[in-house]
């Protein structure tokens, strides 16, 4: 019987800590959230391995180390509205949740969407709202958003989600491929958006960012 409890307490004081992670605010919520709720049962004994979890074809639940990085980065405030992109299975979700005031987060897949509802729903989080889209074209409707938190790197941000934000918001997204990509904080400030390279950050991309390959002769 694996003790949960102590894996996800080894999990923050071994893999988040000693990343650089001081938020209070971040720490409390990886202590919170049974992230073994998020993973298939199969999978439930690896939830607290340090490295990205295949939980549907091509879907992958974020290391933790990298992610809570990427949580601290945004400095999520209790007032915020997050837009979400790519719930999956609703782990960051239930972080963000724990963190903002509201949350929404989209999901392309189908299944995944009705997947992170039931997970949400179990581990209380009753200020997300998950909705069933494509994940480039956000959520619309209830913008806008004062920050934008992407669950998977992206090769580029497509304007229409920079059109979602509100001024003086925010977009976290790890831009690139491999260990060449890099987390990113872009900012609105008067119409126009400015961008920051933070640090490496090596995780796998969400379908529907990838760029156009180009012609080669």
């Amino acid at each position: 019987m694996i003790d949960f409890e102590a894996a996800r307490a080894k999990m923050v004081d071994g893999q988040i800590r000693t990343t650089d992670v001081t938020s209070h605010s971040v720490l409390s919520a990886f202590l919170s959230v049974p992230r073994e709720t998020f993973v298939p049962d199969s999978m439930k004994a690896l939830a607290y391995i340090d490295e990205d979890l295949q939980v549907a074809p091509g879907r992958y639940l974020m290391d933790p180390s990298p992610l809570a990085k990427l949580l601290q980065l945004a400095e999520i405030g209790r007032e915020d509205v997050v837009l979400e992109i790519g719930a999956g299975t609703g782990y960051v979700s239930a972080l963000l949740a724990r963190l903002a005031g509201s949350v929404v987060a989209v999901e392309s897949d189908e299944q995944l969407a009705a997947t992170a509802q039931a997970n949400l729903a179990k581990v209380g989080a009753a200020n997300v709202k998950v909705m069933h889209g494509p994940l480039e074209a956000g959520h619309a409707k209830d913008a806008p958003y004062n920050l934008i938190f992407f669950s998977g790197a992206v090769e580029n941000v497509p304007e229409a989600l920079f059109d979602q934000l509100h001024e003086g918001g925010r977009v976290i997204a790890v831009v690139g491929r491999g260990h060449s990509a890099r987390a990113h904080v872009f900012v609105k400030a008067t119409g126009s958006v400015s961008t920051s390279s933070v640090f490496n950050a090596s995780i796998k991309l969400l379908p529907g960012f990838e760029k156009a390959r180009e012609f080669v002769f």
